[in-house]
Formats: structure tokens, C-alpha cells, sequence
């Protein structure tokens, strides 16, 4: 079954925003993807440590939304 990870998920309602963290361990800083609503999160080697969607509110409720994470491959 693999080794078992613990994410954690915030959501502030009055910011609209939402914001899950996979290794909070690490020092990280946010860089922009191609959905504008959504920046990655990544630790000092590139590496995607977590991820935050903004004016969750206003995304369609019928689509998912798409943002292609690609941390030191970029």
C-alpha cells in the first residue's frame, strides 16, 4: 500500500481561498501555473510541496478545474 502521507487542507472563507500543503517540513514559496486561480507550491529544490486555489466561490460548480504542476521540471 505504500508509505502513508498526511496533507493538510486549509480553507478561509472570508479570503475565498484554499490552500493544501503535502510536506510543510520544507521552506517553500509560490509560483504561478497555467489556471490562474491556482499557484504551486515549491520547497528550495523545486520541488511541488503543495498547492492554493483562489475565489474558490466563483469556479464552476459542472467543470474541474485544470493547472498542471511542474516544480523543478519547469
Amino acid at each position: 500500500m505504500g508509505e502513508k502521507k498526511e496533507i493538510k487542507v486549509w480553507y478561509d472563507e472570508e479570503g475565498d481561498y484554499l490552500e493544501v500543503i503535502f510536506d510543510d517540513e520544507k521552506i517553500s514559496v509560490f509560483h504561478d501555473t497555467d489556471n490562474d486561480a491556482v499557484m504551486e507550491m515549491l520547497d528550495e529544490k523545486g520541488n511541488v510541496v503543495g498547492f492554493s486555489v483562489m475565489a474558490v466561490s466563483k469556479l464552476s460548480k459542472k467543470e474541474p478545474i485544470l493547472a498542471h504542476l511542474y516544480g523543478a521540471a519547469a
